[in-house]
């Protein structure tokens, strides 16, 4: 069975401007809603980490105002327990990029902690980009591109258009005057086209095997995209 590789913060606290540890991990939704669509269309799932640490998830990201009401939340917190790869992941420094059909990122700020300084998951990055199979990369997530760039300060996806949680929703959010720096802005930096849509929308971007969601809405519309993707491949 073909298997997608899940690439996942290993961080759980995220350093703010003022040296503050904030709580944080990955974004429920944003692994959930893309493993249950993976799973039913028959995928495998292998989740990968910095160290093979299990990842933490974002405890406000399963609170009732995060997901529209509890109903919505207690979904999403059954679904989580069903995704038992979470609890078996592997090293990421370990990754053969020949094993999997697809690479997807879940978001959270966990990744702008570990993620965007890491040389392991830029290496995935880059040989997923040049493979040409779908990569999938959603919200914060996006910060683990920031690895990529080489000492001459280029990176590969410069020049291609994608999205991830922008300037504005990190200010809606509350957070934006206390982050280092703000997702939308590093990406712009390293030459990319973002693609700015309505705060809190579904928005996803294509740019040739580069799959993008803006916010936790768009994890699952952007899942379907990637699986229609790779039917197409199939297809051929």
């Amino acid at each position: 069975m073909a298997k997608i590789l899940f690439v996942m913060t290993g961080a759980d606290k995220w350093t703010l401007d003022d040296g503050t540890q904030h709580p944080t991990g990955f974004w429920a939704e944003e692994a959930v809603a893309p493993y249950q669509a993976f799973s039913e269309a028959g995928y495998d799932i292998v989740v990968a980490t910095p160290g093979g640490v299990v990842p933490t998830v974002d405890e406000a990201s399963l609170a009732a105002d995060a997901n529209g009401g509890q109903e919505k939340a207690d979904e999403i917190s059954q679904a989580l327990e069903s995704f038992k790869e979470l609890q078996q992941p592997i090293e990421l420094e370990h990754i053969d990029l020949n094993d999997y059909a697809a690479v997807f990122y879940p978001g959270g700020h966990g990744p702008m902690e570990d993620l965007a300084v890491n040389a392991d998951s830029a290496k995935i990055l880059t040989e997923a980009l040049r493979s040409g199979k779908p990569l999938g990369v959603v919200c914060h997530a996006p910060a683990a591109l920031l690895a990529t760039t080489g000492s001459d300060g280029k990176s590969p996806f410069a020049g291609y258009r994608m999205t991830g949680f922008t300037n504005a929703e990190e200010q809606q959010a509350g957070l934006a005057d206390k982050a280092k720096w703000l997702l939308q802005d590093r990406l712009e930096r390293i030459g990319a086209d973002f693609q700015e849509g309505e705060p809190w929308s579904p928005n996803v971007i294509v740019d040739r095997n580069l799959f993008t969601g803006q916010n936790p809405a768009s994890s699952a519309p952007l899942a379907e995209v990637i699986l229609a993707s790779l039917n197409n491949e199939k297809g051929r």
